[in-house]
C-alpha cells in the first residue's frame, strides 16, 4: 500500500507553538523529512528511533536540490510509509509546499497540508510589533526579498512603497540594501521604522530596530544569522514602546494525558 505525506508547518521555532495535529503527526509519523529551518528544539520532539532525513537548503547551497526532495517524497510513499514533512513557518508561505504537493498528486500520492505559524506572525508576537493597527496599518504584505538562482528582484516597488502597510521581507538580508533604496527611490520616507529579526520565538532570537535609510548599514555593521524576517512600517516603531523582553531558553514542554476512569 502507498503511504500519505503530511506537508506541515513547523512554525517559527518554538515548540509550544505548533499545532496538536503537527505533533501528534511528528510523533507518529514513519519518517520525518526536514528543512534547515525547523528548530532544534522541534526536531526533539521527534521520537528517538524515529527515520529523520535533512533536506535543508539555503541561499547559493541547495545540498539537496527540489527535484530530488520531491522525488523522496513519492519514494518513501511508495514504500508504505507515513512522511512528516517538515518546513518552517507554514509550507504554504514561501515553503514550496504546493510544488511537493503538484510531484505527489502528479504520481497518485496521499497528502494533506497541516498549516504552522509563519514567521511574520511569530515575530510580531515575540517583539510586540503588530502587522496592522489603526491609524497606522490597514493591511499587512509577505513578500520574498530573494529570487531563485539569485535573480532579479522584480518587484511591484511601486505598490510595496506604501506608508499604509505592513510589508514583511522573507529571506532578505542579502539584498536589503537593495530593498530599502528601492522602496526609498519610489517613495516611501527615508525614516520609515523597521526591525529586523532573526530566529524568532526561539533562544536565539535577535532584533535589530532601524529605519529604512539606515538599516542595510546596520545589517554590515552587524550580521544576523538567517533566518532574518524585516517589519517595515509604521507598525515597526511601536517596537520602543512594546516592552517585550527576547524569548528565553524553556524546560521541558507539557503534555496534556486524559486519566482513565
Amino acid at each position: 500500500m502507498t503511504g500519505k505525506v503530511f506537508l506541515i508547518g513547523a512554525g517559527p521555532g518554538d515548540p509550544d507553538l505548533l499545532t496538536v495535529k503537527a505533533l501528534r503527526l511528528i510523533e507518529s509519523a514513519d519518517v520525518v523529512v526536514y528543512d534547515r529551518l525547523v528548530s532544534p528544539e522541534i526536531m526533539a520532539l521527534v521520537p528517538a528511533g524515529t527515520r529523520r532525513i535533512s533536506v535543508g537548503k539555503e541561499a547559493g547551497n541547495h545540498s539537496v536540490p527540489q527535484e530530488r526532495i520531491n522525488a523522496l517524497l513519492v519514494e518513501l510513499a511508495r514504500e508504505g510509509l507515513t512522511v512528516a514533512r517538515l518546513k518552517g513557518g507554514d509550507p504554504l508561505i514561501f515553503g514550496r509546499g504546493s510544488e511537493e504537493a503538484e510531484e505527489l498528486a502528479a504520481a497518485r500520492v496521499s497528502y494533506a497540508y497541516v498549516p504552522g505559524i509563519t514567521s511574520a506572525q511569530g515575530a510580531a508576537a515575540s517583539t510586540g510589533v503588530p502587522l496592522t493597527h489603526r491609524g497606522l496599518a490597514t493591511g499587512v504584505r509577505y513578500v520574498t526579498g530573494h529570487r531563485a538562482e539569485d535573480g532579479a528582484l522584480d518587484l511591484d516597488w511601486a505598490s510595496l512603497a506604501n506608508p499604509d502597510t505592513t510589508l514583511v521581507v522573507y529571506m532578505g538580508a542579502g539584498n536589503i540594501a537593495e530593498i530599502a533604496a528601492r522602496l526609498i527611490a519610489h517613495g516611501l520616507p527615508y525614516d520609515t521604522p523597521v526591525l529586523a529579526v532573526a530566529s524568532a520565538t526561539t533562544p536565539r532570537e535577535r532584533r535589530t530596530a532601524s529605519t529604512l535609510a539606515q538599516i542595510a548599514a546596520d545589517i554590515a555593521a552587524s550580521p544576523m544569522p538567517a533566518p532574518v524576517l524585516f517589519m517595515i512600517g509604521r507598525t515597526a516603531g511601536l517596537y520602543a514602546t512594546a516592552g517585550l523582553p527576547l524569548p528565553s531558553a524553556k524546560g521541558p514542554h507539557l503534555r496534556i494525558v486524559a486519566a482513565n476512569g
